[in-house]
């Protein structure tokens, strides 16, 4: 099984996307965690809480026992009637704005020792005495999307929001946003709290292994004892690893045409010379194919309507 990046917006060629649609396609139309997804075909439970803990886990290997949440910069962009949130991705924060940006808001919680920040690399965590309600899915998931559906609500979710418009205040006034606007970047103008809980305890429990480097998945594997591996590139090295089958998720920072048709081509070599008999792909934007070696005999099978964007180079 491997995770992709999106399938829409024309990043598959015509040449895979006929292939492709000779599998069984299906689309969910819901936003959602690709752990969750991915966790529900491997017949494993969805966890109700505690992502950022399992991100925390998956990010230093080692399990805290603490409440947290996972505080992600976000671009609030203002729209005529609403907000569009924007994730960053890869490289758009400098790790000296990261650093100066959380330095500066442990400073502004510090004076209300109910709140801490804790900043590990590029990934930073929110950490409270009293459990708050946050959003339950990332900022990645949602992105350019209008983020009023995602967030808390109701009387329980009164102290997240208290904090998230005091931190808005502090971002607004903060020289970093001042810079990164006279360069024409986006602003880190919000802190998206998601996925706040407590990381389950270990249980060992069968699990295919795993090639990741999402912290977020490798959290998972490690609360069930799994193998979790880095990201291989090439399906064959993983596969003289894992010869019975595995969970691979690709980076999805690059998730250009080339880099999808170089992984496609290495998944058909790969079914047609019968190292697999069969393949899940599951994209980020809730398109699923399963394909078998035996499918691209199908030739009567049309493009279908799930795989069919037109691109300018076809």
């Amino acid at each position: 099984m491997f995770v992709l990046p999106p399938a829409s917006g024309g990043e598959i060629r015509r040449e895979h996307r006929n292939w492709l649609s000779k599998g069984r396609l299906q689309a969910t139309g819901s936003l959602e965690e690709m752990l969750l997804v991915t966790l529900r075909r491997i017949g494993h439970a969805v966890p109700d809480e505690g992502m950022a803990a399992l991100r925390f886990w998956g990010q230093t290997g080692e399990r805290s026992g603490a409440w947290m949440a996972a505080a992600d910069p976000v671009h609030l962009e203002a729209r005529l009637d609403h907000l569009r949130l924007h994730a960053f991705r890869g490289e758009e924060i400098a790790k000296r704005e990261l650093r100066d940006l959380f330095s500066s808001l442990q400073e502004f919680v510090a004076v209300d020792d109910r709140f801490s920040f804790a900043r590990l690399g590029p990934l930073a965590y929110l950490r409270s005495q009293d459990p708050i309600v946050t959003a339950t899915c990332s900022p990645l998931t949602i992105d350019g999307l209008e983020p009023g559906e995602f967030m808390p609500d109701g009387p329980a979710a009164a102290a997240h929001d208290r904090l998230l418009g005091e931190l808005q205040m502090v971002l607004h006034e903060h020289a970093i946003n001042a810079k990164r606007a006279s360069a024409g970047l986006r602003t880190i103008n919000s802190i998206w709290i998601w996925g706040g809980g407590i990381a389950p305890q270990p249980e060992e429990r069968p699990i295919a292994p795993l090639f990741s480097d999402d912290p977020l998945f490798r959290g998972y594997w490690k609360s069930k004892c799994g193998s979790a591996n880095f990201w291989m590139e090439d399906i064959e090295d993983a596969l003289q690893l894992a010869p019975e089958g595995f969970v691979a998720v690709a980076p999805d920072v690059d998730a250009s045409p080339a880099v999808m048709a170089d992984r496609l081509d290495g998944f058909r070599r790969t079914l047609k010379r019968g190292d697999l008999r069969s393949l899940t792909l599951l994209f980020r934007d809730g398109l699923s194919i399963d394909i078998g070696r035996r499918d691209g005999l199908r030739f009567w099978r049309r493009l279908s309507p799930l795989l069919d964007t037109p691109r300018h180079d076809d």
